[in-house]
């Protein structure tokens, strides 16, 4: 069986605790799905052009953000949405799907992200209003939804290391879809995104690769290698 190629786009950095779960993530879900799996960290500012991405079989964009170049990490995560490349961001990689989704699909080109722009006239990726960092948290995925699907349950609960999430604005555009609310708080606030139309594209605001520190496989890390070997497998009989 062949390995299949997931590109861990962001700054490795092995004292950030999501980049220690990650690779631990995976290895429990490709052995959970019995499918070898060949992990590879793609750094910001190598992503020059899609060339960079093209060998990957899915993109995981990883928290711990401001990135070394946003340019790159957006780069990244409009290749998998536009070539149907199964992606999942956490944190960091669910604020820039944010950003890429508002300035490429919405038209918005002065969308941005409080962080990195705190004076941008339109803010898609804002400051909390009560941080959440490296507290657990309630979680009710959508019905329907793929989280809903992958997790089996109407609440759970899950680690963040946050500052800032989806701005007023932004959730207001997303009415009628593609991009969806996936996941809320117990105050409504939205804590996922998922893309309709897309083979997996979801976007968690927590961070579902620490269950792995604690030996658990993540079931969220689980779909998304699901539909990796399912795309692939779609891609091969073509």
């Amino acid at each position: 069986m062949r390995a299949l190629r997931i590109g861990l786009v962001g700054d490795r950095d092995d004292m950030v605790v999501a980049h220690r779960a990650i690779p631990r993530a995976l290895a429990l879900a490709g052995e959970a799905a019995a499918q070898p799996l060949d992990v590879e960290w793609i750094a910001t500012d190598t992503v020059d052009d899609v060339a960079r991405l093209a060998a990957f079989d899915g993109l995981w964009c990883v928290p711990a953000s401001p990135y070394r170049d946003m340019d790159g990490a957006l780069r990244a995560i409009r290749h998998a949405r536009e070539a149907q490349r199964p992606f999942l961001g956490t944190c960091g990689g669910f604020q820039h799907a944010v950003v890429e989704y508002a300035r490429n699909v919405l038209g918005w080109a002065d969308a941005d992200h409080a962080e990195t722009a705190p004076d941008a006239a339109r803010a898609v990726v804002v400051p909390l209003s009560c941080a959440l960092v490296e507290v657990r948290d309630a979680v009710h995925p959508v019905a329907g939804s793929r989280c809903a699907r992958a997790y089996g349950v109407a609440r759970i609960e899950e680690g963040y290391h946050c500052r800032y999430g989806l701005g007023a604005a932004f959730r207001a555009a997303l009415e009628g879809g593609p991009l969806r609310i996936a996941a809320l708080d117990d105050a409504g606030d939205v804590r996922a995104l998922e893309l309709d139309g897309h083979p997996f594209f979801v976007a968690t605001l927590f961070q579902p690769e620490r269950a792995a520190l604690d030996g658990r496989c993540p079931p969220l890390v689980r779909a998304f290698v699901d539909a990796v070997a399912a795309q692939s497998r779609i891609e091969r009989a073509a």
